[in-house]
This record gives C-alpha cells, sequence and structure tokens, in this order.
C-alpha cells in the first residue's frame, strides 16, 4: 500500500512564512562553473513576452497562495539586471497587484558589476527593489577571466561603491579557490570587499559542478588543504570584522541576513515563478515541490498553462526529516527545536535515535529548545545529513 502524504490539517499550527523567487534566465555570457538555468543571449532580449508570462504564470498559480502574504521577492538568474528598471517595474507591479505583498517586504535583484550603470540602478530602487546583490566573484582581473566575468575589477568596485551608495542593503558574492588562487590573493579579496563595508557577504567554494564547461576541461585548482585555509581564514577575517557567520557560506553584519534565503534554509514557503524555477508550497493536504520548464522558449509558450510545471511530487512522510534537515542543518546557529514539527507535521522524537548518533558523533549540539550543528557538523555536513536519509 502506498504510503500516505503527510497531513497537513491538525498537524501544522499554520502555514510557514512564504517568499516568491523570480527567475530571469539570460546573461550576457553563461560562465564557465554555472550550472544554473542560465542562457547567453543571443538577439534581442525578449523582455516585453517574459513579463507577460511571468504574470500569467504567477496569476496561474494564486490558488496554491491565496490569502498568504509574501515576506519577500528575490530576482536571480541569470542576469536579472539586464532587464530595464521599467520591466522590473512592470513585474513588481504585478505582484503586488495580484498578490498580499508585504509593504515592507525585502526585495531582492542579483546584478553583475558587467551591467553596471548608475541611472539603472537608480530605476531599480525606484522600482521597489530595496536590495542588490552583486555578483563580484573576484576583485583579481586574472582570476575574473580565469571564470569567465565580463568585468573587471575596477568595475566591480565602482558598481559596489554606487550600490552601496543607492540601496540600504546589499549582499557581495565572492569565491575562493579559484584556478591559480593563493592564500594571499583569497585574503586581498576579502580585504577588498571589507574595505567596501556591505551588510552582508557571500563567500562560495568554487566547485566543479556536472555539465558546466569546467567539468568538460577542468582547469587547476587548488588541493583541498589550500582550499581549507582559504575557508578557514576567511571566516576568521569575517568573524574579527564583525560578520555573522549566519549560513554556510552566508556572512551578515548584525540583523543583516537576506530574508529570502533564510526562509528557504528554515524550510518555509516559496513560489517560483519564470523560466526553471522551483518552489516547495504547504496545502491544505499536502506539501509540494514544483518546477518549471527550463528552456526559456518553453517557458514563454507555456506560461499560465499547467504544462509550465515540468515536475511535482509530493513529499511523503518519510522523506520530511532529510528534506527539513537538508536546509536547517546548514544554519550555523541551527534552529529551535519546535520548528521540526511547525514545518514538517511531524513530532521530534519521530528523528530521536538519529539525533542521537549525530549528537554522538560530535556532529549537533542540542538541548530541549534548540539544535545546531557543531564546528565538526558543519565541516562534515555531508556525513551529517546522511544520518536522516529516508
Amino acid at each position: 500500500m502506498a504510503e500516505s502524504v503527510v497531513q497537513l490539517p491538525g498537524a501544522l499550527v499554520a502555514p510557514p512564512p512564504l517568499t516568491l523567487y523570480i527567475h530571469i534566465p539570460w546573461c550576457v555570457r553563461k560562465c564557465p562553473y554555472c550550472d544554473f538555468n542560465s542562457h547567453a543571449q543571443r538577439g534581442a532580449l525578449p523582455e516585453a513576452a517574459y513579463v507577460e508570462a511571468l504574470s500569467r504564470d504567477l496569476e496561474s498559480a494564486l490558488p496554491m497562495i491565496w490569502g498568504r502574504s509574501i515576506e519577500a521577492v528575490f530576482f536571480g538568474g541569470g542576469t536579472p539586471s539586464l532587464f530595464s528598471p521599467e520591466g522590473i517595474d512592470a513585474i513588481l507591479t504585478r505582484v503586488r497587484t495580484l498578490t498580499r505583498l508585504n509593504p515592507l517586504a525585502e526585495i531582492t535583484l542579483e546584478a553583475n558589476p558587467g551591467t553596471f550603470e548608475r541611472e539603472r540602478f537608480q530605476g531599480y530602487r525606484a522600482a521597489g527593489v530595496n536590495r542588490l546583490s552583486l555578483g563580484i566573484q573576484s576583485f583579481n582581473d586574472e582570476h575574473l577571466h580565469a571564470l569567465g566575468r565580463i568585468h573587471s575589477a575596477a568595475e566591480a568596485i565602482r558598481a559596489a561603491e554606487t550600490a552601496l551608495a543607492l540601496f540600504d542593503s546589499v549582499n557581495l558574492d565572492l569565491m575562493y579557490a579559484l584556478p591559480g588562487q593563493t592564500l594571499e590573493q583569497a585574503e586581498a579579496d576579502l580585504k577588498q570587499a571589507l574595505a567596501l563595508a556591505p551588510p552582508h557577504l557571500s563567500a562560495y567554494h568554487l566547485t566543479l559542478e556536472p555539465n558546466t564547461a569546467f567539468a568538460v576541461q577542468p582547469p587547476v585548482l587548488p588541493d583541498e588543504e589550500a582550499a581549507a585555509d582559504m575557508q578557514e581564514r576567511i571566516e576568521a577575517r569575517l568573524l574579527e570584522a564583525g560578520y555573522r557567520h549566519y549560513e554556510t557560506s552566508a556572512f551578515a553584519q548584525p540583523g543583516r541576513h537576506c530574508r529570502h534565503n533564510l526562509n528557504y534554509w528554515l524550510f518555509g514557503d516559496y513560489l517560483g515563478i519564470g523560466a526553471g524555477a522551483h518552489a516547495k508550497l504547504s496545502l491544505h493536504d499536502k506539501i509540494l515541490r514544483q518546477a518549471r520548464v527550463r528552456h526559456p522558449q518553453d517557458y514563454l509558450r507555456k506560461a499560465g498553462s499547467p504544462d509550465v510545471i515540468s515536475e511535482e511530487r509530493t513529499l511523503r512522510r518519510h522523506e520530511l526529516p532529510f528534506e527539513f534537515m537538508m536546509n536547517a542543518l546548514r544554519l550555523t546557529e541551527g534552529f529551535d527545536s519546535c520548528l521540526f514539527q511547525e514545518r514538517t507535521g511531524l513530532s521530534l522524537s519521530r528523528i530521536e535515535p538519529e539525533l542521537a548518533a549525530a549528537e554522538a558523533r560530535g556532529l549537533i549540539e542540542r538541548t530541549p529548545a534548540h539544535i545546531r550543528p557543531t564546528l565538526a557538523g558543519q565541516r562534515f555536513l555531508n556525513e551529517l545529513l546522511q544520518l536522516f536519509l529516508p
């Protein structure tokens, strides 16, 4: 007999917070390390058609989020800053018209320093964007070239300075363990980032992902020991500078974390619209994961119809502990114990053997009220998560 899906009535006191993810799939050039659903722009950008498709997609999804407040919006890509401020404004106007968007919602837009113009950034702010996330990756021209980035170090600094002058909240993305990078060069990147004093920094370890140009022709990367030294040095420097290391790759000044991403790690709900966008939604009788069709042309044609959904599955009860832990244990400060039942409908006692095993191995620390990964649990996160596999 098939296992029943999680029954929410009486199990969840209330649905979790809801955010909205909007995917813009185009970029100027596909970076060799990127495994996101992004497509190099060829010819004129079909901005108006895509804005209309997003509107149809959002409208068709309304029954799944009816009456719920949207607490944050995140434009990801691709390169959302390829869209004009007028296009972003049209999308946000439609979001405000169709949904209960919290007037104080955090609205983030990812931007590429290579598409930077001051007037463009001002236009995004006027449209309602209140947080900018800049894909810097490095302040070293040699490393930027190796990564296939279209901007220079000087352009990155100018874009960051302008963003910080215009927006109250800014994130800078950095990468380390780059081709040919030394520990001193990784520190120099971080020093330049800290000199700009952004409220939020992300530091990602470069990994070779399948189906990327780097996977086909791998560059020479620093060895594991050198990469670990870079990670430890980055984390120590950021701690000294007053940043809170709140997620595996995310660092923020006090109170300046990314609300959309934090909701994601805490197993909150998010609706994803746009080509290849993913969603996780708690309905009255089930928790769903969805994905939209990936190719922009397919999306333009199918948005608003049931065919826009390329994948949909209902999470089974035995999957929920791993699904929850896969997200929440990325948070360095962990989570309140009561959140497990609030977000899954399952009693925490259901995973007591797994928690005991993780604690015995020194991978988590827990009290009756809180569970958090230890430093070893953060370093060996995959090993920790394997304990919760169904």
